[in-house]
Order: structure tokens, then C-alpha cells, then sequence
């Protein structure tokens, strides 16, 4: 059953924590029909004050809506509230934002699918505080038709992506994304670091640090079709280039006596690529590396 802004759907938020209650608020103000329960009593009195509906039990708030979003502590957690429910979930689209790994999203595909529900594995790229907002990414994978019939719904809580049939691909996008948002974040702490030895504040630092993060998007949008093809023309900086420059690095980070642990471990890790005959190779053969390195 499609939705659409002018045609409010029937959606329960099962799981009320700090996430579980923004998904409920932005579809509140989206002009859904709201059901929301939580194991914890008292958690929903907010959102009632807002207009949601409280459901007695787990089953009594799946039975209510024709969207169905769980998002609790992790898959056993989801398994405990949605077993006892059963049958209830035949015909109902299931949308688990609930963090956990590709395999146990794909199990839990075919577990919905012998209840007869139809399964979309689900990561928000944000937090509690972006929810509702259009810049915020929401990550879906499992049954497209699924997807498309409720997009604007899912539209209230942020941009729907959907990343394809199989439901792993939302946790695979999601953890290869946290891993890119902790290297930037660590990075730019070891720098904040650095400059604050000679005086200079991370508010200073931080502004030239983010445009020099939009130069960067440009280096990973040009290597990425060379990973894909497996061919790595070092034609604008070599892995000696960089090998070379980045010994600075360790030895800024060495003389301010701060912990190098971050640039040596990215050192060693173009050394390796450079070690397995990459050396005149640009950067992004450095994953090739880390693929032998885990074989």
C-alpha cells in the first residue's frame, strides 16, 4: 500500500530509546498515524502528549500500523518482542533500524519472510538530533517494491537510499561508513593536537581542516573507479611520494611528543602496498593491500 504526504499511513515505532523516540516524532510531524510502545513503561508518555497512540503490548502496536519500525538494542532484542507476535506480522512491511551485522540481517530476512512480512534492513547515518532532517541519510536494503510503495513515508525521517535486494548491504554501508567518519574524526583530532602544541586552537584549525576534507572527497572520487579496475596510474602522487611525506608526519607528531600510533599505522599500511610492488602505484592501491592482507 503506497503513502504519500497527502495521504497519511498507519506507522508503530516499536523501541522508544533516544533514536526510536526521533523516528516517532519526525513521523508525528510528518502527520502520520502514529502507535508507539516500549518495553520500559513510561517512555511513550511524551510522545502521546504529541499525538501517538500507545499500544498495550508489542502485538497490539504491529496490529496497528501497515509500516512497522522496530529499533531496539540488537537483533536478539528484536527477536524477543517480534517472535511472541507471530502470525501478527503476515501482510505488515517490517523496517528494522536496529544496528547488527549483513549475516544477521539476512537471517532475519528469512525469518519475517516465514511469517509472511515482507523484510527492509534499515541504518540511520545520523543521530538522534538529525532525524527529520532532508541532509540526513537513511540507508534501506531487502525488497525494493517494498521500499517504493513507502518511500514518501520514510521520507519524514531523512533521504531513503536504497542500496539494493540484498538486507546485509544496509549494515555493510553503514559499518564501511562509520569506519571512514573515525578515521576522519581521528585524524583531525592528531592534528588539533599537533597545532595545539604551537598555540593554535581547534576552532582556528578546523575551517581549513574542512575544506581540506573537500579536496580529499576529490582524491577518493578519482580513485575509486582505478580500484574498481584494478589499475592504479600513479599520475598524481605515487606511494613513495606519499611514503616519503608522510615520515614527516611521524616525526612532527614525535618531536610534540604525542601518541603516534595513528601515523605510523598509516605509514606501515602504504609500506605494505609499497612492499608488495605498488610502490609507482597512486594511493588507491593501498586497497589492494589491505585485501592480500586479510586473505
Amino acid at each position: 500500500m503506497s503513502s504519500s504526504p497527502a495521504s497519511p499511513a498507519s506507522v508503530s515505532v516499536l523501541g522508544l530509546g533516544s533514536m526510536g523516540r526521533a523516528l516517532a516524532e519526525a513521523m508525528l510531524r510528518a502527520g502520520h498515524r502514529v502507535t508507539v510502545w516500549n518495553r520500559t513503561v513510561g517512555r511513550a508518555d511524551a510522545l502521546v502528549a504529541q499525538g501517538a497512540r500507545p499500544a498495550a503490548d508489542a502485538a497490539e502496536a504491529v496490529a496497528a500500523g501497515e509500516l512497522v519500525i522496530i529499533c531496539v538494542l540488537d537483533y536478539t532484542a528484536v527477536r524477543e518482542i517480534l517472535d511472541p507476535v507471530g502470525a501478527g506480522l503476515a501482510g505488515k512491511v517490517l523496517v528494522n533500524l536496529t544496528s547488527g551485522s549483513p549475516e544477521l540481517a539476512r537471517e532475519t530476512e528469512r525469518w519475517a519472510d516465514g511469517l509472511g512480512a515482507t523484510y527492509l534492513d534499515a541504518a540511520v547515518m545520523n543521530t538522534p538530533p538529525g532525524v527529520g532532517k532532508p541532509e540526513s541519510m537513511f540507508f534501506y536494503s531487502g525488497a525494493r517494491d517494498a521500499f517504493d510503495a513507502h518511500r514518501a513515508t520514510l521520507s519524514a525521517l531523512g533521504d531513503p537510499l536504497h542500496l539494493g535486494t540484498d538486507p546485509g548491504l544496509s549494515s555493510l554501508y553503514d559499518t564501511a561508513l562509520l569506519g571512514v567518519m573515525w578515521s576522519a574524526l581521528a585524524g583531525w583530532a592528531q592534528g588539533a593536537a599537533l597545532l595545539a602544541g604551537d598555540g593554535v586552537t581547534a576552532e582556528a584549525f578546523t575551517p581549513v581542516a574542512v575544506r581540506w576534507l573537500g579536496a580529499v572527497a576529490g582524491f577518493i572520487t578519482t580513485y575509486a573507479p582505478q580500484v574498481d579496475a584494478g589499475r592504479y596510474p600513479g599520475d598524481d602522487a605515487t606511494l613513495d611520494v606519499h611514503r616519503a611525506a608522510i615520515e614527516h608526519l611521524v616525526h612532527a607528531n614525535e618531536a610534540a611528543r604525542l601518541d603516534t600510533t595513528l601515523p605510523r599505522l598509516l605509514r606501515d599500511q602504504i609500506q605494505r602496498a609499497i612492499d608488495a610492488g605498488h610502490g609507482a602505484d597512486s594511493y588507491a592501491a593501498v586497497v589492494k593491500g589491505l585485501a592480500e592482507e586479510g586473505a
